[in-house]
């Protein structure tokens, strides 16, 4: 999987030594990503998801990452401001952190956590995680995600000028309900979706990137007249423009081969 890694189109690779490596098999896979993270990127963005801090393999794998030096480590239960910043204290400058929320008390801090460290970049939203914590019964990764709690993130990472980024959805060869948990994250405001799969990458870059046919509109509301103005059958005012310009930078950023994704 690290071997093909480069070759996919996704906008940032996440080497995992958290829930997808189990407890026997932690050092040998930590092990084998800073070995693989030090010889190059694997994608534009390439990261490292290390274990929780309340863990025994937190440090060390903090340590590994300090030496191996990934663009981004994603922080993964990150409960309180000072999960960030003891974290941000064992890394060099030069390595940007992404803290996942995923738990009740995670989301009621979020603002806190965002506002607590300039390293920090993104808030994701962690899907499973969150479910259990707030007692949804339901048993697939992505499934029971809350307006409330989707919302909450991205205001809490807005506020502070971070990226905010939706978690997986689980079921393979659900394609309709991978596009309907991606329209529903972009509807929300996030930037992009994580995905577990080469299959999920190319529907999930087309719904983040913008349309040509989207942008060539936002292009023509900020040619329109100023104030407010009839424009193609609606009103348009100065809140239209604020639309149109974040369309826009949203495609400047995104409008990219792999724009949207991260793969996990």
């Amino acid at each position: 999987m690290l071997a093909k890694a480069p070759s996919l189109p996704a906008d940032e690779v996440i080497v995992d030594l958290e829930d997808a490596v189990a407890a026997d098999g932690k050092e040998q896979a930590r092990a084998l990503a800073a070995d693989v993270l030090r010889r190059g990127p694997l994608a534009r963005t390439t990261a490292l998801r290390v274990n929780g801090r309340s863990t025994p393999w937190w440090e060390d794998d903090l340590r590994a990452a300090a030496k191996a030096r990934p663009d981004v480590v994603v922080l993964p239960k990150v409960e309180s401001p000072e999960d960030v910043s003891a974290a941000a204290e064992l890394l060099p400058e030069g390595i940007g952190l992404e803290a996942q929320i995923e738990s009740a008390r995670g989301l009621v801090e979020a603002e806190r956590i965002a506002a607590g460290n300039d390293r920090l970049e993104a808030l994701v939203f962690g899907p499973a995680d969150l479910a259990a914590s707030l007692g949804v019964p339901v048993l697939t990764i992505g499934a029971g995600s809350s307006d409330y709690a989707l919302a909450h993130v991205v205001a809490a990472a807005r506020s502070c000028g971070l990226q905010a980024l939706d978690g997986p959805h689980a079921r393979l060869r659900d394609d309709l309900g991978l596009v309907v948990s991606a329209r529903r994250a972009l509807e929300h405001g996030y930037e992009g979706k994580w995905v577990i799969h080469p299959s999920q990458i190319e529907p999930v870059n087309r719904i983040f990137t913008p349309s040509p046919a989207d942008i060539e509109r936002a292009k023509r509301i900020l040619e329109a007249a100023t104030g407010a103005a009839r424009f193609e059958g609606e009103l348009v005012d100065e809140a239209s423009r604020k639309l149109a310009e974040a369309l826009l930078r949203r495609a400047e950023v995104l409008g990219r081969p792999g724009a949207g994704s991260s793969s996990r």
